[in-house]
């Protein structure tokens, strides 16, 4: 059951996401970012956890579970560094993650030929 649960829940996000590609007039990098920021939201608002739970990957792959990530680490930070945790505890939270896609995407570059779109 839970991976029929990450499955819907996750299509619902791709296809929301994908809803606003078509219906509006956003482009694919201002409704990236708004994925980000809702998951920061959830987070703060205390949603994201139990929406975790209940569908596991289906939330927290796409970039809301990015979002929560950095709201998880702002507050860590913040609750630790006080002030200066606001401008640390996002990168410290996603730094293996955003390292990882680096590393993997230059590995992959390397195995495959890049092309040039023209």
């Amino acid at each position: 059951m839970d991976y029929i649960n990450a499955f819907w829940v996750g299509g619902l996000v791709c296809a929301l996401a994908q809803a606003l590609l078509e219906r509006t007039k956003l482009m694919p990098g201002r409704v990236m970012v708004l994925l980000v920021v809702t998951g920061c939201i959830l987070g703060f608002v205390h949603i994201f956890q139990p929406i975790q739970d209940y569908a596991g990957a289906g939330v927290s792959v796409p970039l809301l579970g990015f979002g929560n990530t950095l709201w998880k680490g702002v507050k860590e930070a913040v609750d630790q560094n006080g002030f200066i945790g606001i401008f640390m505890g996002g990168f410290k939270a996603s730094a293996v993650g955003i390292s990882a896609a680096l590393i993997f995407g230059y590995l992959a570059s390397l195995v495959f030929e890049p092309k040039m779109k023209k």
